[in-house]
């Protein structure tokens, strides 16, 4: 099942500063909900993260607005709030460490794990 879920399951990715769902962003939620629908004992935890820009505290709210936008979004497709959770790391947990644009833009996301 992890295989799958981290084949099927996309992450969303946002513009700087912001926590509004992009379409790009939009599909990748999109193809989640429909592997969600199909699999209706999996939980998810979507993570908000943050680039290395600004303080921790800023970022800590910025990553829970990002998680939050996509929890909505998925709501809004069907999938049910108790399955779930959201969390924050901010800039703490960066997927990639370069201090330029294109690592900026890897870690302006909301990262679905599988929930427990």
């Amino acid at each position: 099942m992890q295989q799958l879920f981290e084949r099927e399951v996309k992450d969303a990715y946002f513009d700087y500063d912001k926590a509004d769902i992009r379409a790009d962003a939009r599909d990748n939620l999109s193809q989640t909900a429909q592997f969600l629908r199909s699999y209706p004992q999996v939980k998810i935890v979507i993570e908000g993260h943050c680039d290395e820009r600004g303080s921790t505290e800023y970022n800590l709210a910025l990553g829970d607005r990002r998680a939050a936008a996509a929890k909505q979004f998925l709501a809004s497709l069907g999938i049910s709030a108790d399955r779930m959770e959201t969390v924050s790391y901010g800039k703490e947990r960066p997927f990639c460490t370069a201090s330029d644009e294109a690592c900026y833009t890897q870690n302006r996301r909301a990262h679905i794990v599988m929930g427990k």
